[in-house]
């Protein structure tokens, strides 16, 4: 892998050479008043792009998808998540492993061009789904998603089947992760909850759940078991820092309390929590202060409809107290806050970070007004302002463009015929 020398690029407002050396930053250089620095890009090997007027920003990390439902937009449109979830699981019968791989392809596509670098998947054939994305040259965490619906037999055969998969996903690259998952404390029996949580803590994986994302889904658990989703899971032992769990909801303050204290990484789905009337008061800074590691996904596209993780953030504020998401906490949600989640290395601009980096482009009406970069960036601006994406140091996307995007978007729509809608 060679070098990039992005040159007089703005970062948090000045002007500076971004030095790439294999997969990470290895140097940030300012550039004087005269336009000089000291970074030359002269050297065999190196890739120098002038960035001129330019900014650079962090790529995006997705903490909670599921791909390869870019393919299945629009199927349950008008219908609460009962109806949505009974409909999706229905559809799913249907597919096979070309689905997944075309699917998560054009999420892939979609994400690159929204100026997302890494993504944490919850979906069927992971290995399909995480052949798609390293070779769209992404940073996939795709998980083995255990979903017995109560069925001894099915329990079984997931078993041997995770465990197959996750030796598979020893020979995988080093810029991806191999994640356990479970899907809910309604739809998996307690022995395969324990189970997963067990294989995960054995394996030193995340676990990737979702929890409380129906106001329905905590009444049903108290009535099972006489507490909410989140104390039920802390009472069997599951919850703790390697927990990622999507969508947290419908919480109380004790539950606030456990997630916080058990430092759970909570992710936020601002658009598919109001598509499916799930609830919009995410209790964001309550989270916050209780010691959760609070990030933000965008759920699948047959809920969100797409994967802009810059409309994620921006809704996720307007729904708030204009107080409640400052805008830099925002930018964490999105970055810093995801990489630590899935333990990597990324979503910060700086010399030993794994080179993820988005080129803006401001030369447009969204970022005429002299107020903030980061105001106009996720308020204004749309992200089609990103023009180039760096991921684990090598252009992915260059000026819009992005190496297959015809043969993906045919072979994409090829899928259709499989489901059965």
């Amino acid at each position: 892998m060679g070098s990039i020398l992005l040159k007089n690029i703005l970062l948090d407002g000045e002007a500076v050479d971004i030095r790439i050396s294999g997969k990470y930053i290895s140097e940030i250089t300012k550039v004087s008043s005269c336009g000089e620095n000291g970074a030359s890009g002269n050297a065999s090997g190196v890739e120098v792009v002038d960035c001129t007027g330019k900014r650079a920003f962090p790529g995006l990390v997705n903490m909670h998808t599921h791909a390869a439902m870019s393919l299945m937009r629009g199927i349950g449109e008008d219908i609460l998540f009962k109806d949505w979830i009974a409909r999706i699981w229905e559809v799913e019968s249907d597919l096979d492993e070309e689905f997944v791989y075309w699917g998560t392809k054009a999420a892939c596509l979609e994400m690159l061009k929204t100026g997302t670098t890494t993504f944490n998947d919850q979906y069927w054939f992971s290995p399909t789904a995480h052949k798609a994305a390293v070779e769209m040259g992404l940073r996939p965490a795709v998980s083995y998603v255990v979903l017995d619906h109560h069925d001894p037999e099915e329990a079984q055969r997931q078993k041997e089947q995770c465990l197959r998969m996750y030796e598979q996903s020893l020979q995988w690259p080093d810029n991806s992760k191999f994640v356990m998952a479970f899907h809910s404390v309604y739809s998996v029996s307690e022995e395969m909850m324990l189970w997963s949580a067990e294989f995960a803590r054995e394996h030193s994986l995340k676990l990737h759940i979702h929890l409380c994302e129906t106001e329905n889904e905590v009444k049903e658990c108290h009535a099972k078991h006489g507490m909410s989703p989140v104390k039920y899971l802390d009472s069997l032992g599951i919850l703790g820092p390697d927990v990622i769990a999507a969508h947290t909801l419908w919480l109380s303050d004790e539950d606030i309390e456990i997630l916080g204290r058990n430092q759970v990484s909570c992710v936020h789905n601002i658009n598919s929590n109001l598509k499916l009337a799930s609830g919009y008061r995410f209790k964001y800074n309550e989270l916050r202060d209780a010691g959760a590691n609070v990030c933000l996904g965008t759920d699948g596209c047959a809920s969100s409809n797409n994967l802009d993780m810059f409309e994620a953030m921006k809704t996720s504020a307007i729904v708030q107290n204009p107080m409640a998401m400052p805008l830099d906490e925002l930018v964490d949600m999105a970055t810093v806050n995801g990489a630590k989640a899935l333990g990597l290395n990324v979503g910060k601009i700086e010399p030993g970070a794994l080179a993820d980096i988005l080129v803006i482009n401001t030369d447009n009406t969204f970022f005429l007004s002299p107020g903030p970069f980061l105001a106009n960036l996720i308020y204004s601006a749309h992200s089609d302002c990103v023009e180039s994406v760096i991921c684990n140091g090598r252009f992915v996307m260059k000026e819009r463009k992005v190496k297959g995007e015809a043969e993906i978007l045919r072979n994409a729509a090829a899928m259709f015929s499989r489901l059965h809608l």
